[in-house]
């Protein structure tokens, strides 16, 4: 067995909380608009908005977004740049 194992947890773990449709859908997102709030995710993606910060928190816990404050605003941006090419290429074929 490899010695790496912590590397393949680690991965593991990144793809477990990208296997969400919306999840997946949020992150397409970000990489589409660079960075958006939950009001434009929300009216982009057609659902209520304490779902997608519930998720949102999800891809924070994982590293994958980060966020910053403008006023009352939150903006959420892609923070891991592994997840960049990973994402795009999955939904490369979609």
């Amino acid at each position: 067995m490899d010695h790496g194992y912590a590397k393949y947890n680690e991965v593991a773990e990144l793809l477990k909380v990208l296997a969400h449709p919306v999840r997946l859908c949020i992150v397409s997102k970000l990489l589409e608009m660079g960075e958006c709030n939950v009001t434009s995710m929300h009216t982009c993606l057609n659902t209520p908005q304490s779902t997608i910060s519930q998720h949102l928190q999800k891809l924070r816990s994982a590293g994958i977004v980060e966020y910053r404050r403008n006023g009352l605003e939150i903006y959420y941006k892609i923070k891991n740049k592994r997840i960049i090419q990973l994402v795009s290429d999955v939904l490369q074929e979609v």
